[in-house]
């Protein structure tokens, strides 16, 4: 039995054991009256045997004309009788009176129950016995000598007899409909309170009337009849209002979208809005079945195991107004015969038809965000074997090492298989496929549960280690690593050995993961050539740090010298081939290392402290070439990158405004291009920053995004206007599903959000369409130009494609051509027309 199941037995024993007592508190008073009524007998006239018959029809006449209440599959009564028995205990008897209510309450109730008619006896013979017990202690005598002496001890009476007929009926009525005698007892007291005020003056009126001229009692049938049915015309009033009241909270309640929840509300909710013994919903979509009452659910499961309830079902189908969608079915049950009223049904349909949408919408939301999970399920892992791919690994190590002084150690094991070319170039891809998949499996294994395992992309894999206790344990678990892969593999009735190489990295104090990566790199190669299997990495073998420190010192002269030059790649419009902006890159020509990149020599300006003088100067020749480009009829905006530590300057938006001003070009033709890192996305000087330019009209852009450097928390703090997809993307779109997905998911978040969005990287006509198709408007490349000086990017523009101005590359389609675009793109073209333009 379960525990829904226990408490509905446990409450039907305490209701039988209320009305018993009750019964049996009756039949006491019944027998300590009747010898004293049998005395009373013996005396009376014709007169009083008259009185008798008629107070005992009277009581049955008061029984019958009554309100009815349902309540469950139980109907419960408000009525008269109350009346009759004050009057009758003011003037006769009190054993007379317990016997007539006795009588008269059973001739109007044999069409009840043993139960209800049992209790209704016995809860009015107390009521009975009460009123007359209390007019029995007054001075009271009949007829009173004098009005004012009839209404203290009648008043006192009726409370009395209205105090014990709630005692007694409201315990049991909140027993039958399972709610709190409290509450029960709350429920319509102003109704009630109203009911025994006129009830009682009703009394008080028909006894002066006894006493006046008793003829008069013809008008009081009438009197009665129509305060009856004005105070049932009130109850019936006041239950369809808090009907509709319920009705509308339990709609309210339904407008939430986990379909677990919307049941439960509909099921624990349409118990109590409709009185039933138990509600049940089947569903459609998935054979489900919930069933319960307001105490919770009771079944949950399969439509074919759910067990049949006996008693009088009401099932209303789950369909929309117009009646298109049917997701399924409403069953209200009870326990015995219940005919639901005309207002009630229509509840029922209204009710039906919330839970209807209810359920579509939980549902709809359900499938919208499991395919939301597969998406990034499918973006965050290698969709051969299942691990982390480089987006997840550089995403959780960003994270981690925010948090490393905290966590521990952290450290990186990058893996490289050996000579794994020549396992594809003799078996196969499917067969290299079969090795790849072993070797997730074994590192999977081997890996402790918080570490990330991951696959970069070819033979090349990643494991993660958290929560190190100190550095030197990194070596060990790198050993456990790779001796997993010591053991040939199984291929087809094969036996293949696979040798591998590691590099060891330790987090390093600054550079984030893509440092820590490098390091990782240069170890794994260091381990390659020097014949090792596992190799950890010393800064002094870095040969990139000796060169950093080297160019470090010759930084104030490049400064000096204007050493530093810019170079422009521009950006395009993929479908007209029309440039739209360009990037400028800058470069080191050193005298004695000729060109240098900038990933080579960023890192020392900012530590050199001249990075105000160096981004002046980059920013300075930006605006000076933008300012060339539209003085020859160009106005192409220009991009420029910023780097963080920049942002972290608050003087640095005024020497950005006061550059525009020099050159006499509007804010809105530059775009600063950023890059996530630890101090963007936690200081709030650089959310000053940043807010500062974008209001002055600057606009901005991610550089990057997708690699991990970059996060959607991060859009929801940074005000940019531009998206720049990386080229590692771009460049395996076409064998990538992974990196597709990137893109994908990139430009949806373009247009939700209503951001430009540019792809890097375009290097062939195949790219460029792809991109296009998919909703891409503009994108940079070796396929419309490599990063050139100003002068010559203003030759090109001048020069044309195909005797176009402007243009780099012939248009995908010709002029006047009927295009089919697929849906991502007309949605894009509906929602940003002018998305192409980064500034």
């Amino acid at each position: 039995m379960t525990l829904p199941q226990r408490r509905e037995t446990e409450t039907d024993r305490r209701l039988l054991l209320l009305v018993g007592l009750v019964v049996v508190s009756a039949a006491t008073v019944i027998g300590t009256s009747l010898p004293a009524a049998l005395i009373s007998a013996r005396s009376a006239t014709v007169n009083d045997v008259a009185v008798l018959v008629m107070l005992t029809l009277t009581i049955a006449l008061g029984t019958l004309v009554k309100a009815r209440v349902r309540i469950r599959s139980t109907t419960q009564s408000i009525s008269w009788n109350e009346t009759a028995i004050i009057v009758g205990a003011a003037i006769a008897p009190t054993s007379v009176v317990v016997l007539s209510t006795a009588v008269g309450i059973a001739l109007a109730s044999l069409r009840l129950s043993p139960m209800k008619l049992a209790f209704g006896v016995g809860k009015n013979v107390i009521v009975a016995w009460g009123a007359g017990t209390t007019l029995a202690m007054t001075t009271w005598t009949w007829p009173p000598p004098e009005l004012s002496s009839l209404v203290v001890p009648l008043a006192l009476a009726y409370v009395v007899a209205a105090l014990l007929d709630d005692l007694l009926a409201i315990p049991v009525i909140a027993l039958a409909s399972r709610t709190s005698i409290g509450r029960q007892f709350r429920a319509n007291l102003d109704l009630r309170l109203a009911g025994f005020a006129v009830r009682f003056v009703v009394a008080a009126f028909t006894l002066v009337i006894l006493q006046a001229e008793p003829r008069l009692l013809l008008a009081v049938p009438p009197l009665v009849l129509s305060l009856h049915l004005a105070y049932s015309a009130r109850i019936r009033g006041r239950t369809e209002q808090q009907a509709w009241q319920r009705l509308a909270r339990t709609t309210d309640a339904l407008n939430v979208v986990d379909l677990d929840n919307v049941l439960t509300t509909a099921v624990t909710q349409a118990a109590e809005l409709f009185s039933a013994d138990e509600v049940e919903i089947e569903l459609r979509n998935g054979g489900r079945t919930v069933r319960g009452a307001t105490g919770g659910i009771t079944f949950d499961g399969p439509t074919d195991t759910a067990t049949e309830v006996d008693g009088t079902v009401v099932p209303t189908p789950l369909e929309g107004h117009d009646r298109s969608v049917d997701v399924g079915v409403l069953r209200l049950r009870f326990r015995g015969p219940v005919q639901l009223s005309e207002r009630e049904q229509y509840t029922l349909r209204t009710f039906a038809s919330a839970l209807c949408t209810a359920v579509r919408n939980a549902q709809a939301y359900a499938e919208l965000a499991r395919v939301a999970d597969e998406h990034a399920y499918a973006a965050a892992h290698d969709a051969l074997t299942d691990l982390a791919n480089r987006r997840q690994l550089l995403d959780q190590g960003t994270e981690q090492l925010s948090a490393r002084h905290a966590d521990g150690v952290t450290a990186l094991v990058l893996i490289d298989l050996n000579h794994f070319k020549e396992v594809n170039d003799t078996l196969g891809h499917a067969a290299g496929d079969q090795v790849l998949v072993q070797v997730a499996d074994r590192l999977r294994g081997a890996a402790q549960s918080s570490d990330l395992v991951a696959r970069l992309g070819g033979d090349e894999f990643a494991v993660l280690l958290r929560g190190l206790p100190a550095p030197a344990v990194a070596a060990h678990r790198a050993e456990t690593l790779l001796a997993a892969l010591h053991e040939p593999f199984e291929l087809d009735g094969m036996r293949i050995s696979v040798e591998a190489s590691g590099g060891i990295s330790v987090a390093p104090a600054s550079g984030g993961m893509p440092e820590l990566l490098r390091r990782a790199d240069v170890a794994m190669y260091q381990a390659k050539r020097a014949g090792q299997r596992i190799s950890t990495y010393a800064p002094t073998r870095d040969t990139a740090d000796l060169n950093r420190l080297t160019l470090g010192g010759d930084l104030p002269r490049a400064v000096a010298d204007h050493e530093f030059i810019v170079n422009f790649q521009p950006i395009v419009d993929l479908g007209t081939g029309e440039v739209t902006s360009a990037e400028a890159l800058a470069r080191w020509h050193h005298p004695t290392h000729g060109l240098i990149d900038p990933l080579r020599f960023l890192e020392a300006v900012e530590r050199s402290g001249m990075l105000p003088a160096f981004a002046e100067a980059i920013l300075d020749q930006a605006l000076i070439a933008a300012a060339d480009w539209r003085d020859a009829g160009f106005d192409v905006p220009v991009a420029v990158n910023v780097s963080p530590r920049s942002l972290l300057d608050a003087r640095f938006p005024g020497s950005v405004l006061a550059r525009l001003r020099a050159h006499d070009l509007p804010p809105e033709r530059l775009v600063l291009e950023l890059t996530e890192t630890l101090t963007l996305s936690q200081l709030d000087v650089v959310d000053r920053v940043l807010s500062r330019l974008r209001d002055e009209g600057v606009r901005l852009a991610l550089d990057d995004f997708g690699t991990g450097y970059s996060s959607l928390s991060l859009l929801s703090r940074i005000p940019v206007h531009e998206l720049k997809i990386d080229r590692s993307f771009v460049t395996t779109m076409e064998s990538s599903a992974e990196a597709a997905a990137v893109i994908r998911s990139t430009l949806d978040l373009g247009r939700s959000l209503d951001l430009a969005v540019v792809a890097e990287g375009v290097e062939s006509e195949p790219q460029r369409r792809a991109l296009w198709e998919l909703g891409c408007s503009a994108g940079q490349g070796h396929l419309f130009a490599r990063p050139m000086p100003a002068g010559t990017l203003l030759a090109a523009l001048q020069r044309g494609s195909g005797g176009q101005p402007g243009t780099l590359a012939p248009p995908l389609h010709d002029t006047g051509a009927v295009i089919r675009l697929n849906q991502s793109r007309r949605q894009a073209g509906r929602s940003r027309p002018d998305r192409h333009l980064p500034a």
